[in-house]
């Protein structure tokens, strides 16, 4: 078998997907992109196919030891995210190629079901309420939202009374059984975490995410020790080398995300080095249908697999779903705020080929907003 074709497709809300084809007809699918900058790992993803097509695809370490190694210029979330997508692409066909969900290729299952959580946004801390009453009604278990907004370098008094409201509401919707994470977003300056966590530990999160930067990990260990909330943090790390110095830091929970991340061969090297210290994983996955797939193979397979984040009514979601762009939704079907394990082949999603088709026509543009003080100055989004 052979790889004998590469497409890319740009899709509504924000996403890509790349289609591997072999000459054996068998055809895989991944998600590569990086949100705001699909452009250019669209073009990642055409020089890695120069040296892809005529191998041999089930030769997936190899190739990626190649696609992260062969250049002299490494690293990187364009390249590592257009490698993350032809990774999974490659699982999915080697899966299917043998009849057999990726998790079994990784060692087999240890859990029957995902525990996800639900966003609910959180940038209106009005909205909180309705929002997460919205999720329990549907049957999660826990759900996840913004801390703040913008917010100044050196707090108000205003700005930390309003993130303890969110959290404070959260908790009072939830009660003591349902959780809550609460998501920074790298928009708060370390002063203000290291203000804002003691004040939070009363509402019990389940984790703050994204604490600060990962421009800052200097401050993470005075924030590790700043309460007894768990800290979170990935989505902007690349590889496993990033991830050392925040678990020897202390950080309790790793989100990296498989579409960024060097896909499911560097994912599952990432939740291994996390049980070493003792960390869960927690993969970050505001994305599509192959990227939620590509994650739930790992997480099968992955015994220090904590929660899962997917995107089904999230608010970037404008235009276009998750369910838009797979001919069976029943994969992302959930019980009781959880994900059921199959056996379907493959990363176990058919995509709708036809509708990505459709939807590249129409492509994409999509750009995280700028935001900026009062002053003018610019501000962390």
């Amino acid at each position: 078998m052979k790889i004998s074709r590469i497409e890319t497709f740009l899709a509504p809300p924000r996403w890509m997907f790349v289609r591997v084809e072999t000459d054996e007809g068998v055809v895989g699918w991944g998600e590569p992109v990086v949100e705001g900058r699909a452009e250019p790992v669209r073009a990642a993803v055409e020089v890695l196919a120069e040296y892809l097509l005529g191998q041999d695809p089930a030769r997936i370490e190899d190739h990626w030891q190649v696609m992260t190694k062969g250049g002299f210029y490494r690293g990187g979330p364009v390249l590592s995210s257009a490698v993350a997508g032809l990774d999974q692409a490659l699982w999915d066909i080697k899966g299917k190629r043998h009849g057999v969900p990726v998790h079994q290729l990784l060692g087999g299952p240890v859990r029957e079901r995902i525990r996800a959580y639900a966003w609910v946004g959180g940038d209106e801390p009005q909205a909180v309420r309705e929002a997460i009453t919205a999720q329990i009604e549907a049957g999660f278990t826990a759900v996840k939202m913004n801390g703040c907004g913008r917010m100044s370098p050196v707090a108000t008094r205003s700005e930390v009374r309003a993130c303890l409201l969110r959290a404070e509401t959260a908790r009072e919707v939830l009660g003591e059984e349902r959780d809550f994470g609460l998501d920074f977003h790298g928009r708060v300056s370390p002063a203000n975490a290291r203000r804002l966590l003691p004040l939070l530990a009363d509402t019990a999160p389940m984790f703050v995410e994204e604490p600060v930067l990962g421009d800052y990990m200097q401050a993470l260990p005075d924030l590790v020790n700043a309460s007894n909330i768990p800290l979170a943090l990935g989505e902007r790390l690349y590889t496993r080398r990033e991830f050392l110095a925040p678990l020897q830091s202390g950080v309790a929970i790793l989100q990296p995300d498989v579409s960024h991340a060097g896909g499911i061969s560097e994912l599952r090297r990432i939740g291994a080095l996390a049980e070493a210290y003792g960390a869960q994983l927690a993969p970050h996955c505001p994305l599509g249908p192959v990227a939620l797939a590509a994650c739930l193979q790992v997480a099968f397979t992955t015994p220090n697999f904590l929660i899962q984040e997917q995107s089904i009514g999230i608010h970037y979601n404008r235009g276009a779903e998750l369910l838009d762009y797979v001919a069976d939704p029943e994969p992302f079907r959930f019980h009781g705020g959880s994900l059921l394990r199959t056996e379907r082949p493959g990363l176990g999603v058919e995509v709708d080929e036809a509708a990505v088709r459709a939807a590249d026509e129409r492509g994409h543009a999509w750009r995280n907003p700028v935001w900026r003080d009062e002053d003018g100055a610019f501000a962390e989004w």
